[in-house]
């Protein structure tokens, strides 16, 4: 799973699907800066659910901690939400994050594809409201429903693009 030679490569999802087997889980991320919600697929990629809140620590440890949820379950590639701007320019979030996908890249031969997350959290954050939960019951499970909602979203733009090359 540890790659020293070349980096994985970090692309649009689109381009980095290209670079996974047509089978295998992949893991979903919504990085924050005190946290990474993880989510990850079933091998046919039509259901994401939710792992874990990583709290984050050092690059290091972070990345040794998503590795091994990537070995323990087996998974083919990466979803990591890209936090872009309403009027579709990235500002320093998007940044930290393409610089923190840079860096894992360095660490697994696993592609790791960037997906457009505007709204993500603000979308969950709504959805738990209607369901009642506390804000402090929202605040311990909000990056990991927004990391399903990223890969769930990116799972059903696969799925299209799958169905459209199948026509």
């Amino acid at each position: 799973m540890i790659s020293e030679a070349m980096p994985a490569f970090v692309l649009p999802l689109t381009e980095a699907a290209a670079h996974w087997p047509a089978r295998g889980a992949l893991i979903g991320l919504d990085l924050g800066t005190k946290t990474i919600g993880v989510a990850v697929s079933d091998p046919d990629r039509k259901l994401a659910t939710g792992v874990e809140t990583i709290q984050r620590k050092t690059f290091t440890a972070d990345a040794a901690r998503l590795l091994s949820i990537a070995a323990e379950r087996g998974v083919t590639g990466f979803v990591l939400g890209l936090p872009i701007n309403m009027d579709g320019s990235e500002g320093p979030r998007a940044q930290s994050t393409r610089a923190f996908a840079r860096n894992f890249a360095k660490h697994t031969d696993l592609a790791i594809g960037l997906w457009d997350e505007r709204l993500s959290t603000a979308a969950v954050e709504r959805e738990l409201i209607d369901l009642d939960m506390s804000r402090a019951r929202r605040a311990k499970v909000i990056d990991e429903h927004a990391a399903i909602f990223i890969l769930q979203g990116a799972l059903d733009r696969l799925a299209v693009l799958r169905r459209s090359g199948a026509d």
